[in-house]
Order: structure tokens, then C-alpha cells, then sequence
């Protein structure tokens, strides 16, 4: 059986759990509210503040949608009661974000600035400091667009394995290549 699947949710303070009879689950909670279309074959039961993720069978398939369904549904537990929040930053000479509203400016070394609007359901901030590396902070309460908005920032100038240059995640780290060395 899997690990993750026969783990019970335990569902926080302020959060309320709905799943209707097209097995659509609804979390609602202090930061937002998320649906998820769950599969037929997978059951949700809810009682005394928790929630049990069944399969009828160990097929392959049913094995497979039982831990991905149970991390889905945590996931906006956790969303709705806390948030998630992904952070960039900017390394290189002349590298910029600035922010307006959700439309988020940056200046990655090209000819043009790279203007991405963040969609409504996140928060954007940017910092901009002296003698520190420009800063990009995405928030939200679903897991899932955090991380591709934030994958796709990190991809309009991927981190450079020479010089490091580019946008990376906060803490990252690169593997650096040497560079040439003369013949002799």
C-alpha cells in the first residue's frame, strides 16, 4: 500500500472540506479557495477533522492516483491555511525587476525588458536594494501555479554554469564549469 495514500489529512483550524457527488473536492480556508476533479476510483471519506484517501484495488493505475490524489488534496489544505511562496533572484551586472500592480518588469541583459503579468489569484513583490541582489518573491495559496509562474520567470534567463549569471531560486546552487585554460 502506498506510503503517502494511507496517511490521514488532518485538516486545519478554519479550513472547510467539501466533495460533491461529481467527485469535485473544494477546500476553503483563510487565504483562498481550491477545487480538484478527483477520479472516480479514488474515495475521500471526511469525518472528526480528517481525511482518509481509499483505492478499491492495487492495480498499477489505482496505486498511482492513490498518493498523487492524497498529496493534492494536503496541498490545498495547506495552501488555503498558509500559502505558498517561491523567491528569485537576480545575479548579473544591470539585472532589474520592478513591479507594478501584477505586471512584472525585468531587465535580464537583453535589448528589451521582458514585461510577464502574474495572474490575479498571486502576490508579487520585488526589492530592489543597494548592494544587494535584485529580489522576486511569488505568493499564493495554490502550489502548483506558484511553482510554474516561478519556473517560468527562472527560464527567461536561466543561471549560466560559467559566470552564474542569470535568475535562480533563492539558495540555489549551481555547479560551476572551468573555464578555458591556455595551451602551452
Amino acid at each position: 500500500m502506498s506510503r503517502i495514500g494511507k496517511a490521514p489529512i488532518t485538516i486545519p483550524a478554519g479550513v472547510t472540506v467539501t466533495v460533491d457527488k461529481a467527485n469535485v473536492v473544494t477546500v476553503k480556508g483563510p487565504k483562498g479557495e481550491l477545487s480538484q476533479q478527483i477520479d472516480p476510483d479514488i474515495t475521500l471519506d471526511v469525518n472528526d477533522g480528517e481525511i482518509n484517501v481509499t483505492r478499491p484495488t492495487d492495480q498499477g493505475r489505482h496505486r498511482a492516483m492513490h498518493g498523487l490524489y492524497r498529496s493534492l488534496v494536503f496541498n490545498m489544505c495547506v495552501g488555503v491555511s498558509e500559502g505558498f511562496s517561491k523567491e528569485l533572484e537576480l545575479e548579473g551586472v544591470g539585472y532589474r525587476a520592478n513591479n507594478t500592480g501584477n505586471l512584472l518588469e525585468l531587465m535580464l541583459g537583453y535589448s528589451h525588458p521582458i514585461m510577464f503579468y502574474i495572474p490575479d489569484e498571486l502576490d508579487l513583490e520585488t526589492k530592489m536594494e543597494k548592494g544587494r541582489r535584485p529580489y522576486i518573491k511569488i505568493s499564493g495559496c495554490d502550489k502548483q501555479l506558484v511553482g510554474q509562474i516561478a519556473a517560468k520567470i527562472r527560464a527567461f534567463r536561466k543561471p549560466e554554469p560559467y559566470k552564474g549569471k542569470g535568475v535562480r531560486f533563492l539558495g540555489e546552487v549551481l555547479r560551476k564549469k572551468a573555464g578555458k585554460t591556455s595551451a602551452k
